[in-house]
Parts: structure tokens; C-alpha cells; sequence
């Protein structure tokens, strides 16, 4: 103890004489040598424990968080007495039947047709969809985990602007060579591989083999098939009839996104290729792009410390270097230009296509929508099939601060916007509506699909069901790493993320959703999602006042 004791002495005496007499960094440190630290540590830990002893302040709930964490453990997320924090005003109420539904009495039935007019139109199997997140953003065990969870609680996923990489094939069982580089393991390697399974684990005897055959720098462009023990991944330089006709059954539904950066359907050079786009739409349902994203109206960045050389692979760009990508989409100089490109994109998937923007006012939106109708009065094509909107407080692994609250309406008054215009110029069957921001629990997606919207895009309660903490770690930039593995390219750390498990718990918050929001209906008396309004709905404001008339609240709180 005497030894420890010294040890430790000459530590600290080490520490006050390398602040004092050494270090020129920090001035407080000069005058306050080893106290001064304490403020470094406090400063260090005050964001990591504030989610732990604080209210909170940015999801309008602890409990709401409590709940996401619970449905994705498959808990049924019951409290007692009373909320721990219950929700402030403003507000929205969901008003209740006088004769409810029980819950066996509300339709399963909860899936929404988008480009009912092309050729492939998207029928898909729930209300709900995972939001954009980029493969590099999110490490590839997360893509992994996310793919896999999607799969297993059928419903679909969005790729981000990252591109349709590998790790979306994660469920694939079944190869093709015509269109895919397949690496065999046999002989030897077959047998080390079983030995190391039993010994340890299937994920240290996949390593292995990643090590022996495959080159570092390509590793996480291949994904491991357990059952034929291959490896493999989409060979882009196949040419387009070696495709899928179809979307393969062993995939889940993926909608992918292009953004001004065009990853994934780019040539060298930077400009779009149409071969590359169908062949990626091959494995798509749909094409969402990206106009603008509620905290990054800018372009979608990649900090250098994410875009390792398997992330370049997919992108088409050069390793270790951030990515920026361009603030305007490279074909919308305009409305009628971006439209035209819509166009051409539905000729080239026969599949829906729409965009995904911010609304700042009911004039800026007014521009899409009376292109729209003059689209449709003209008999021209280019009318996307659906139009994402994301609230002004949307969030990003990686944004400017002074953007991401000051930037655009919160989701709900843009919802009221979008579809008081659209039915305003008789064009509201032409679109459909995703809402994307903030939206955690059932009472949310209730509420936002009562305004007006048909399909609801989710990522933070996602990440939190694929083992988010919240520790704000998610940029890559500096020190900033994901501790738990999913939102980093860190080796290390991604060696910790347990895939299926974490599949497992995405599925169950999906679930639970569900579950969740069948349970409202039935208390509303409602057999169908597609029976909500806003008549469904009740408004008090922040001093109490109760609006009834939804309608007439929103027109007069926007001056529309």
C-alpha cells in the first residue's frame, strides 16, 4: 500500500510540474496545476452522465426514450403512478372514441402503394420505414444489423447517400457469378475455420478468413455467407442483363437515396451514370433525392476518419479524404430542371421516385407543388410519386451548429403545408407524403399521419433500438467515436457490435410500434390508419388554450 501510495504521489507531483513549468496549451492549468484538470474532466463527463440525472430536453420525454429501449428488449413498456416527465405544453391531444375498437377489431392491413402509374409500383408491408443512414455513418456491423432487422420485421430501409454497398446484401442466401465476385472457401481454410468456430466464436473464425483472403484494404467490401461459406459482393462492372429482373426475395426493401454527391451512380468523373443507377435499382424499390435534410441543408459530409478505403470503394472517391457533398442537387438549377430529371430516373427503374426536402415557408413549397399541377394539367411526366419532409430540427451525425435549429419548420407544420397545398391545387392523390423527424414512439406516428401524412420515415428511434446511448459520439471527427460501435468505422470499437442480436431488438421496436399504434386506433375507434384526419386530433397551446379546429389553428399559427 506504501508503494501505491508513492506511486501515486510522484504521479501527481509529475502532473503539477508538467502544467505549471511545460504545457503552454491551457492557461488555466498554469495557475491551477492538477485542479485546473478537474474542470477538463467535469467538462468531458457533463454529456455523457446529463441523459442519466437531467430531464430531457431534446426528445420531449425521458419516458418516450424509456419506451424505445423497452420495445426493442420486447418489453410491453408499461409504467406506473404517473410519466417521470410528463409532456409539457404546446401539445397535441389524440382524441378517443366513445364506443373503442378492441384490438383484434383493427385491420392488419398497413401498407401504403407508391407510383401507383409506373410499372414496378412499391407496395409496401408497413407504415413504417427505417430512415436514411449511410453506410459509413453507420459502421458496417450496424448496416449489417439494421438490413437484417428490416428483414426480419418486414419493413423497409433507406440507404442514406452512402449507396447500396455490400452490407445491404447481408440477408442474400442466394449467390449468382454472372453479376457478383464470389471467393469459395475450401480445402484448408475450411477446416481452420471450423476449428477456430469451436474454439472461440463464428466471428473470430470469419476474421480469420477475412485475413487470409481477402486484402486488407478491400475486407469490408465482402460480406460472409455461413451457409456455402463464400464470400462476396456485387461485381458494378457486370453488364446490366446479368442483373436481377427482379428485386431478390432474400433482400429486404431498400429505397435508395441519391444525393447531390450521386454515390453510387456516378462516373469518375463526378456525373451521373445510367447504367450504374439500374443496376443498383435492381435491388431497390424506389429512389428518393435528397434536396435537402433537416440539419444538413448543406451537403451530407463524411469526416476523413470515416471514409476508409472499403467507403471510397463504394462511393467513387478517394480514400482518407472528407467527403463533402456539393449544397445543390447537380440536376435542379430549378423546379422544372429537378422534375425533368425525375423523369428520367422513373424511365430508367420503371419504379416511383420522389424528393426529400425541408420546408421553410408555404411560398417555397408552393414552387414544387404548382410544377406538379402543371405537370398534370399538360398530361407531362416527372411528377415524383412521393415527397419527403423532414422538420427543421432534424437531426445528423455530422452538421453545423448554427444550422441545425434555425434551418426550416418543425415536421408538423410542414405536413400542415404540404397537404393544405397540394389538396388546395386538387393534386394530392398525385403524392404521396413521407414525415421524417423526430419521430420516436406510437402517439408520434398517430399524430403525424392524422395531419396528413400516408408513410413515416424513422432514424433516431431506430439507432436507439440498434444500441444507440446517446453519447453524441457519432461525427468521427477528433476524438469523437461511437463507444457502443454503430456509428463509427473505428476497428476496434466495431468488433463490439453484436449483429444479430441487435437485428433482433430493430425488429422488436418495429414491432412494438406497430403494436403500439393498433392499440390507438382501437381507443380512437379507428379500423385503419388510413382513417385518420386531423378532425382526430385537438391542439393546446402553450397557455392552455384548446383548439378543436385543427385547420383553422395551423392556417392561423402559419398565416397561410
Amino acid at each position: 500500500m506504501t508503494y501505491f501510495l508513492l506511486f501515486l504521489l510522484f504521479i501527481v507531483i509529475n502532473f503539477i510540474i508538467y502544467d505549471k513549468f511545460i504545457q503552454r496549451k491551457h492557461q488555466l492549468l498554469i495557475n491551477y496545476p492538477l485542479i485546473g484538470r478537474m474542470r477538463y474532466l467535469f467538462e468531458a463527463l457533463r454529456e455523457p452522465f446529463r441523459q442519466y440525472f437531467a430531464n430531457e430536453d431534446f426528445y420531449e420525454s425521458k419516458d418516450k426514450v424509456d419506451w424505445v429501449y423497452n420495445a426493442a428488449k420486447a418489453k410491453n413498456g408499461y409504467i406506473s403512478f404517473s410519466p417521470s416527465q410528463p409532456q409539457a405544453n404546446p401539445k397535441f391531444l389524440i382524441k378517443h372514441s366513445n364506443v373503442p375498437l378492441n384490438d383484434e377489431e383493427v385491420s392488419d392491413e398497413i401498407s401504403v402503394t407508391f407510383g401507383e402509374k409506373r410499372k414496378y409500383p412499391f407496395v409496401t408491408s408497413s407504415v413504417i420505414s427505417r430512415s436514411a443512414m449511410s453506410d459509413g455513418a453507420i459502421s458496417p456491423e450496424g448496416t449489417r444489423a439494421f438490413v437484417m432487422g428490416a428483414k426480419l420485421g418486414n419493413f423497409a430501409i433507406n440507404t442514406g447517400e452512402g449507396s447500396l454497398t455490400t452490407n445491404f446484401f447481408f440477408t442474400k442466401t442466394k449467390l449468382d457469378s454472372s453479376y457478383m465476385d464470389i471467393i469459395k472457401v475450401d480445402g484448408f481454410n475450411k477446416t481452420i475455420y471450423s476449428i477456430i468456430k469451436k474454439l472461440f466464436n463464428e466471428y473470430v473464425a470469419i476474421s480469420y478468413l477475412r485475413n487470409k483472403l481477402i486484402s486488407k484494404d478491400i475486407q469490408d467490401t465482402y460480406i460472409f455467407n455461413k451457409s456455402s461459406l463464400e464470400f462476396f459482393r456485387p461485381n458494378w462492372n457486370e453488364p446490366l442483363e446479368n442483373f436481377p429482373k427482379t428485386v431478390p426475395e432474400d433482400m429486404p426493401d431498400i429505397i435508395f437515396q441519391m444525393s447531390s454527391g450521386l454515390y453510387g451512380c456516378r462516373n469518375q468523373n463526378g456525373t451521373f451514370n445510367d447504367e450504374k443507377y439500374q443496376k443498383t435499382m435492381t435491388f431497390c424499390k424506389m429512389t428518393e433525392i435528397k434536396i435537402a435534410q433537416g440539419a444538413k441543408q448543406t451537403g451530407g459530409k463524411l469526416v476523413a476518419s470515416k471514409v476508409t478505403p472499403s467507403i471510397a470503394y463504394y462511393r467513387g472517391v478517394k480514400p482518407h479524404k472528407s467527403i463533402y457533398s456539393p449544397n445543390r442537387f447537380p440536376y435542379a438549377s430549378n423546379v422544372e430542371e429537378l422534375f425533368n430529371f425525375v423523369a428520367k430516373l422513373q424511365d430508367l427503374s420503371n419504379k416511383p421516385v420522389g424528393i426529400k426536402i425541408v420546408i421553410s415557408s408555404k411560398e417555397s413549397f408552393t414552387q414544387y407543388a404548382t410544377e406538379i399541377k402543371r405537370r398534370k394539367d399538360n398530361n407531362l411526366s416527372g411528377i415524383p410519386d412521393f415527397i419527403t419532409i423532414d422538420g427543421g430540427d432534424g437531426g445528423s451525425a455530422t452538421a453545423p451548429l448554427f444550422l441545425m435549429d434555425r434551418v426550416g419548420l418543425h415536421i408538423k407544420d410542414a405536413i400542415h403545408i404540404a397537404n393544405s397545398v397540394l389538396k388546395d391545387l386538387s393534386i394530392r392523390d398525385e403524392v404521396k407524403i413521407i414525415a421524417s423527424s423526430k419521430v420516436l414512439t406510437p402517439d408520434d406516428i398517430i399524430i403525424a399521419l392524422s395531419l396528413g401524412a400516408d408513410y413515416i420515415a424513422i432514424a433516431r428511434g431506430f439507432m436507439l433500438s440498434a444500441g444507440c446511448i446517446r453519447a453524441r459520439m457519432c461525427s468521427g471527427e477528433g476524438s469523437h467515436n461511437c463507444p457502443v460501435g454503430l456509428a463509427t468505422q473505428n476497428e476496434k470499437l466495431r468488433k463490439s457490435y453484436l449483429v444479430y442480436k441487435n437485428a433482433n431488438s430493430i425488429k422488436n421496436y418495429h414491432e412494438g410500434l406497430i403494436k403500439g399504434v393498433k392499440t390507438m386506433l382501437a381507443i380512437m375507434g379507428k379500423n385503419s390508419v388510413n382513417e385518420l384526419c386531423k378532425d382526430d386530433l385537438t391542439f393546446v397551446d402553450k397557455n392552455g388554450f384548446i383548439h378543436t379546429d385543427i385547420n383553422r389553428y395551423m392556417d392561423k399559427k402559419l398565416s397561410v
